[in-house]
């Protein structure tokens, strides 16, 4: 009897360790990077946590550098960028990790020009006029130039303040990447990329951090992603794009963008859509992406970055619209899917 109660012992202890091999429990993935997104990821991650119970999520919302950085140093399992890896940061990626790194677009979004200036409640800008603007050309906001776009709004005779990013940040890349398209000059001076040197104005962190500056500062002008405006019930502009017409930055105009735009997709899916040609199209819109290995050195978490990215290209898409984000189009989210079932 003794060994038998011994034997039922040692059975039900493999029983017990076999049974907690099949169900490990909880996973979290850590990830980090553009603010830009940030708002609907932490709403993809919520919901999808519904969906699978055992799917924990850590996002550290630092900027497009700061998540590139991670991923290259492999500390976070996925990363989130709004300005594509370059070739050489790509390269340096995939040689420390040992595997390849994947863009996944995952939404549409705006950066928009967001301005407190009592008393007007509608503002047209032209390229240029924002681009001297952040060149300190325009320093008067009833400067002829900006008074010629807004002949029915009463301009005050004050100084702008020009609020710029601070941080590697990808909202810094696509806005200096249509200042860049729309004027040589600024192209050459403040430059383009996720650390452009602005050499006037005040600087804030994150999105979060420019839309706080904006809101306290009147008579100021800054860049954000479109929600950040929205949230904080700041002001934005209509901005000209190359048919000439002065479009507000909506779901509509931000999607036409990636609409006209999607002949010229590489098959890397990274694409500048800035000063997208076509009747609707907001000039300052762009991708976001989601950085991914191949091969990830957690088979576990391999498989639910895996699993969540298929959720988020298909039924996330419903939550893009409501957070001021265009869903990704048809083709661009089918593209995507392949290169998720590629992951290993």
């Amino acid at each position: 009897m003794k060994y038998l109660t011994i034997l039922l012992l040692v059975f039900a202890f493999i029983a017990s360790s076999c049974g907690k091999k099949e169900n490990a429990g909880p996973v979290q993935l850590n990830g980090a990077g553009a603010t830009f997104p940030f708002p609907l990821y932490s709403k993809w991650f919520d919901e999808y946590a519904k969906v699978n119970k055992d799917a924990k999520f850590n996002y550290q919302s630092i900027g497009s550098g700061g998540g590139i950085k991670q991923v290259t140093e492999g500390t976070v399992d996925f990363g989130a960028t709004d300005a594509p890896m370059s070739v050489e940061e790509t390269k340096n990626a995939e040689t420390k990790s040992g595997t390849k790194i994947h863009h996944i677009p995952t939404v549409l979004g705006a950066v928009v020009l967001t301005y407190n200036v009592p008393g007007v409640e509608k503002l047209n800008l032209t390229g240029e006029n924002v681009a001297d603007i952040y060149l300190g050309k325009i320093k008067k906001w009833n400067d002829p130039k900006i008074v010629k776009e807004n002949p029915d709004t009463k301009l005050p005779d004050k100084d702008i303040t020009v609020v710029f990013r601070t941080d590697g940040s990808g909202t810094t890349y696509i806005f200096s990447d249509y200042l860049g398209a729309v004027s040589p000059e600024a192209k050459e001076k403040i430059g383009v990329s996720k650390t452009a040197k602005f050499e006037i104005g005040q600087g804030g962190k994150g999105n979060e951090g420019v839309t706080g500056v904006v809101k306290q500062l009147e008579y100021s002008i800054g860049y954000v992603e479109l929600i950040y405006a929205i949230q904080n019930k700041l002001k934005y502009a209509n901005i000209k794009n190359l048919e000439g017409e002065f479009v507000a930055p909506t779901l509509e105009s931000v999607t036409k963008a990636g609409e006209v735009t999607l002949p010229q997709m590489p098959e890397t899916l990274t694409m500048s859509i800035i000063n997208a040609k076509g009747p609707g199209a907001y000039p300052i819109a762009s991708y976001t992406y989601l950085l991914v290995y191949e091969k990830h050195k957690d088979p576990a978490k391999g498989k639910l970055v895996k699993a969540f990215l298929e959720w988020a290209l298909g039924e996330g898409q419903k939550y893009a619209k409501d957070l001021g984000y265009a869903p990704l189009p048809a083709e661009v989210s089918k593209k995507g899917l392949e290169k998720v079932k590629a992951l290993n």
